[in-house]
């Protein structure tokens, strides 16, 4: 990857400039030109190693929002997943190695629009769904290192408990709907976002930083994919650990470089075929490399002495920003 486009997709995940031209500020930064900045995120973008410019929204900041899961009959596995990923709710949904074999985050309005959506796949698909929720997070998408500084940790903040779901006024919601796609590649693409928003580029600026000062946007920039960076192998590693010590697990787990996701989420009624509550995602150039740093955490962690599984990503079939609203702009 050529050195501009590089420097553009690592060091502005986060830090996005909040300035009405903020492609400018950015070759500035890089000793390059506003066009060629705007021309290089657009051929990522085609690319497909960008998947948007935009909001990264701490989870349950706004809406509602799960990890679910099904098994699919092997035979029928494609069609479900394109049933699963034709709902709107549904921004990512993979298959995955295990009996539970496809596996998707589903976003809404609220909780009662999350659970329609949810009771309408199973109806569509005939498999019951395992839900998911998030009940404390840490270490969630802070941006993906390219260079293996992961500097992205220091900034971790939860939201305080009480904080969520966030109270989001009109033109907030209005906003947050416009900003579900990203920011376009233009010379001021706050303008044309606050025309979408109904509010002057002031407002927008400001609302975006309020936003991030309060925890609510955990970053605002560039938001890559990692198959298309050459990262192509993915685990998700979960484990069955106490609910006194998994707060302590988890924040041990956080800080190891190899990580890239790790939270607790609520365990499944159907304890027998999903008790795990602690959750952790490693990415890696090949399968091989996963699987060397999965052995070496469990080693430094004792994490054999907890029941565990490890599911290996197949394939994608769908991988786009969470919608937390559809259809027009709620004024």
């Amino acid at each position: 990857m050529e050195t501009l486009d590089f420097r553009l997709l690592n060091e502005f995940q986060r830090d996005f400039p909040l300035h009405s031209r903020p492609y400018a500020r950015i070759a500035e930064c890089l000793e390059s030109t506003e066009e060629e900045v705007i021309a290089v995120l657009a051929r990522q973008k085609e690319l497909g190693a960008v998947s948007r410019i935009g909001a990264v929204f701490a989870p349950r900041a706004v809406g509602a929002s799960t990890l679910a899961a099904l098994a699919a009959p092997a035979e029928q596995l494609d069609a479900i997943a394109a049933r699963v990923s034709s709902h709107p709710e549904v921004n990512h949904n993979y298959q995955r190695e295990h009996a539970y074999n496809l596996w998707f985050v589903a976003t809404a309005q609220d909780e009662a629009m999350l659970s329609a959506a949810l009771s309408r796949i199973e109806t569509e698909t005939g498999c019951p769904v395992l839900r998911l929720p998030l009940l404390e997070e840490y270490h969630i998408d802070l941006g993906f290192d390219l260079c293996g500084d992961d500097k992205a940790r220091s900034a971790v903040r939860p939201l305080p408990p009480g904080d969520f779901p966030a109270a989001m006024s009109p033109s907030e919601r209005r906003l947050l709907h416009a900003l579900q796609d990203g920011l376009e590649l233009l010379p001021r693409p706050f303008s044309r976002l606050a025309l979408r928003a109904d509010l002057s580029e002031d407002e927008v600026l400001q609302q975006i930083e309020a936003w991030l000062s309060r925890g609510f946007v955990k970053r605002f920039g560039v938001v890559v994919r990692h198959h298309e960076l050459g990262y192509t192998a993915n685990a998700m590693c979960v484990w069955d650990v106490p609910d006194e010590d998994v707060a302590a697990m988890g924040q041990r787990l956080a800080k190891e470089p190899a990580v890239t996701l790790c939270y607790r989420r609520a365990r499944s009624k159907l304890q027998a075929n999903w008790p795990y509550n602690l959750f952790c995602m490693i990415h890696g150039v090949s399968r091989d490399e996963v699987e060397v740093e999965i052995a070496a955490l469990c080693a430094r962690h004792s994490l054999a002495a907890y029941p565990q599984a490890v599911l290996f990503s197949v394939r994608r079939f769908k991988q786009q920003g969470a919608r937390y609203l559809h259809g027009a702009a709620h004024a």
